[in-house]
């Protein structure tokens, strides 16, 4: 007998019970997809493939926003970008829409343009470049990408060339498969199942050998559960998914079987993350982690004082979360234990980070709303603020950030920076 996902129906409510435009797009996405088909594509500026000087910011001069003079360390000023350039990014605020993969930078687009990560020049690029609303996926040196011409295929490309590797074909009955996650053997896809009519009803969850492209297992999804919006992480034998319809679930990556699946609060738009044998899920106002194998709770954080958890991150095994307080935690993600606690992003008057990236002893959160955001830059030991930068231009887009190790990335809007680390 087949386990399949539950689903609940409504929408899972936002931090202060407001989505932004940002996530009322991500969560469109679909919908978006053949919106961009009407519309057209938008290209990319031919500007972008001209190298600037180290340090010059081109267009709109960008800077910190720190509220204060550097200490003798440099705290509190922002560096100078080691170049900006234009893009033909169109993001919608996911955190896997910008990646730094063999010595490029990629932000989610049409034409799909690679950089180099050290001067900004275009590397190569895809003229269909990516679909609305799928992530970039990179896994094993490979970028996994949903076919732009819409005809059911997945893409593997070289991120360093842009050539194509691998490709495969979930069949004709199934329309839009977009690569999810992937792991060192396999590329796991959801798709929608096609009625007779060209209509659909249902998804498919599927896992592709990344070898050979063949279907190595596939299973239908429940009536109402959404193939848009999908989270994903794998690790080891297990395939943890969100869609934000108040489900997290785990699958058997080696057959796709439903291991559990639990019924959830408030997920913050389904965003988790994993350590080990653990999943951590964001719970209102509290932080919840539950073994992989059987479901079960291993341990729970509270926030103080009503505020809800943000979306969290592990990062060289410490996972760092903010609430809506503007607290800012550094936890033990295998106890649950805090290791430190700072409420210096509430100090600062500055927003609060829903994705981060780590270079040395440096935490770097990128924030949804530009005014009081941009990319901020912690002390990853205490949580210090040590500068922010904001490009001023008053955008919406919500900022993403990368990092190769040796720079950090700041895609906001169609501007994307290279930060020395």
């Amino acid at each position: 007998m087949i386990m399949r996902d539950i689903t609940s129906g409504g929408r899972t409510p936002g931090v202060a019970g407001f989505l932004s435009r940002r996530r009322v797009l991500r969560l469109a996405g679909g919908g978006l997809a053949l919106a961009a088909l009407t519309a057209g594509a938008v290209g990319c500026d031919e500007d972008a493939v001209d190298v600037e000087e180290p340090g010059s910011a081109g267009g709109d001069a960008p800077g910190g926003d720190g509220g204060k003079e550097a200490d003798a360390d440099g705290n509190g000023q922002a560096p100078e970008p080691l170049w900006t350039k234009p893009t033909s990014a169109e993001t919608y605020g996911d955190n896997d829409e910008l990646v730094a993969a063999g010595g490029v930078v990629i932000a989610s687009g049409s034409p799909l343009a690679a950089l180099d990560a050290a001067t900004g020049g275009q590397k190569w690029s895809l003229p269909g470049g990516a679909v609305p609303g799928a992530p970039l996926l990179v896994g094993e040196d490979t970028l996994y990408l949903a076919s732009s011409e819409y005809d059911g295929s997945v893409i593997g490309y070289d991120p360093a060339s842009g050539k194509e590797t691998w490709r495969s074909r979930l069949g004709k009955e199934y329309r839009q498969p977009r690569p999810i996650a992937v792991d060192g053997e396999q590329v796991y896809v959801i798709a929608e199942i096609l009625e007779d009519d060209g209509s659909s009803k249902t998804n498919v969850i599927a896992a592709l050998n990344s070898t050979t492209g063949r279907v190595a297992w596939k299973e239908q999804r429940d009536v109402g559960t959404e193939q848009n919006g999908i989270h994903a992480a794998v690790r080891g034998r297990h395939l943890v998914y969100t869609d934000f319809k108040k489900n997290l679930t785990v699958r058997d990556t080696s057959g796709g079987g439903q291991v559990w699946t639990h019924k959830t609060t408030k997920t913050n738009y389904g965003f988790f993350t994993v350590h080990q044998d653990l999943v951590v899920v964001p719970q209102g106002n509290v932080l919840q982690a539950f073994n992989l194998t059987d479901g079960k709770e291993k341990w729970t954080l509270e926030a103080s004082d009503g505020a809800l958890f943000r979306e969290p991150a592990v990062l060289e095994d410490v996972l760092y979360v903010a609430d809506s307080a503007r607290v800012m935690r550094a936890v033990d993600p295998r106890t649950g234990k805090p290791l430190w606690k700072s409420e210096a992003l509430a100090d600062a008057g500055l927003q609060v980070p829903r994705q981060y990236v780590k270079a040395g002893d440096t935490l770097y959160g990128a924030t949804d709303l530009d005014k009081q955001g941009g990319i901020i830059a912690m002390d990853a030991r205490t949580g210090a603020v040590r500068w922010t930068f904001n490009d001023k231009t008053g955008d919406y887009h919500a900022w993403l950030v990368a990092t190769d190790g040796k720079r950090v990335f700041a895609l906001h809007g169609k501007k994307l920076h290279a930060l020395p680390v």
